[in-house]
């Protein structure tokens, strides 16, 4: 009997136990899921989409709480994160790091140095191409991993460029060279050179929207130096001053077209934003900076902006320089998928970068209709002398 007493005591002591252990866990595991839960709110919140904006925050459990770790160039993000887990009375040590990176030692600012400069996912040669920096483009410097920099451009975009494509500077340095008076360069593709001569040595190659710090007035050149300190010569039929190239900027629908069939022909290249070669986006921006605006990276993001101009394929409703969208529409079980992206030019024709910029034709019939691009269209949109928190005018805001 005191045989299968001490038994059953002993199993019900073994049952409690299990159940204490069992509980335990439930709320350690509820509590890591609230942990994940603030996070996953917070960059719902503050950073959205991960191309524009970083918070990669991690949360590791020890015995006094937990360990939030990870980095973030938004501190007001951190902020809030911090303030909802006080709130909620969870225990943490802060071990993330707000960017930019203290290593940088003040260098946190940079300017694109070589005519185009590719920008990367990862700090590899190897790393999808996300994105370009053209020559002159001002830059917050975040981090850096090797000879790779962490980098964000006017248009919010996030990328790693190598450090032969940016001259780092400081906050003085980097407000000296934005005081200084601008040249453009206007052509689609040219030279710089040692002397007022083109017969002399080239500098450099050099694409539209390339921006130098301008030295004199020398003839038909402009003497120009880079951001590294090089100087050359720019012939003044392909370049313009800053100022006169912007005072003369028209903001029409003729400009943007005429800009456009500069750029026929120029490969697709995915990942990029220059005259070099563009992805279907790619070439947009391109296109609409060249005539004064900063539009979003990339077509899921152009979208969102301007007005809503057609949705149903009446394309008469479209006047030149409006934005085409195309893609898979949502259905009850997909969300909508936006992948190309091209711009009207008029007379039931749109210009856009696939395979090379070309255009094609919605005109059923045309032989030249471009019947797959018409299948997958989703919506036009127009950004032109429109206003959003993706849209800037060089006119009125003092990017270079």
């Amino acid at each position: 009997m005191k045989f299968t007493h001490s038994l059953k005591t002993g199993m019900l002591h073994l049952a409690l136990t299990s159940l204490l252990f069992i509980s335990c866990q439930q709320e350690k595991a509820e509590e890591a899921n609230k942990v994940d839960s603030i996070i996953n709110s917070v960059k719902e919140t503050y950073a959205p989409d991960k191309r524009v904006a970083l918070f990669d925050i991690q949360s590791e459990k020890n015995s006094s709480g937990y360990v939030i770790k990870g980095k973030t160039n938004l501190p007001e993000a951190l902020s809030a994160f911090k303030k909802e887990l006080d709130s909620q009375k969870i225990a943490y040590t802060d071990s993330i790091e707000v960017l930019p990176s203290k290593k940088l030692e003040g260098m946190i600012y940079g300017v694109i140095n070589n005519s185009v400069a590719n920008l990367r996912s990862k700090p590899a040669h190897s790393a999808e191409l996300v994105t370009q920096g053209t020559l002159g483009m001002p830059l917050n410097v975040y981090q850096k991993e090797r000879s790779w920099y962490l980098i964000q451009t006017p248009d919010k975009y996030l990328g790693w460029v190598d450090a032969g494509g940016i001259e780092l500077m400081n906050k003085e340095d980097f407000d000296a060279w934005q005081a200084t008076d601008k040249a453009i360069y206007t052509n689609t593709y040219g030279k710089s050179y040692t002397s007022a001569d083109v017969g002399s040595e080239v500098v450099s190659d050099v694409v539209a929207g390339n921006i130098f710090s301008l030295i004199a007035d020398s003839g038909n050149f402009y003497q120009i130096k880079y951001p590294d300190g090089r100087e050359a010569y720019l012939p003044k039929e392909e370049a313009n001053t800053f100022n006169e190239w912007k005072s003369g900027l028209a903001f029409t629908k003729e400009s943007l077209v005429e800009t456009s069939k500069t750029m026929l022909g120029v490969p697709y290249l995915w990942g990029g934003t220059s005259t070099k070669g563009v992805d279907c986006s790619g070439f947009t921006k391109t296109v609409y900076l060249m005539n004064g605006m900063i539009i979003p990276r990339d077509a899921s993001q152009q979208i969102h902006e301007g007005t809503l101009v057609d949705d149903s394929k009446d394309f008469d409703k479209l006047i030149a320089g409006d934005l085409l969208f195309f893609g898979r529409k949502a259905t009850d079980s997909t969300s909508e998928r936006v992948i190309h992206v091209g711009m009207w030019i008029g007379d039931n024709q749109f210009i856009h970068s696939a395979g090379n910029v070309h255009i094609s034709t919605m005109d059923q019939n045309s032989d030249d209709f471009d019947e797959y691009n018409y299948n997958r269209y989703l919506r036009t949109k127009r950004i032109l002398n429109e206003t959003g928190e993706g849209l800037l005018y060089l006119t009125k805001e003092d990017v270079f």
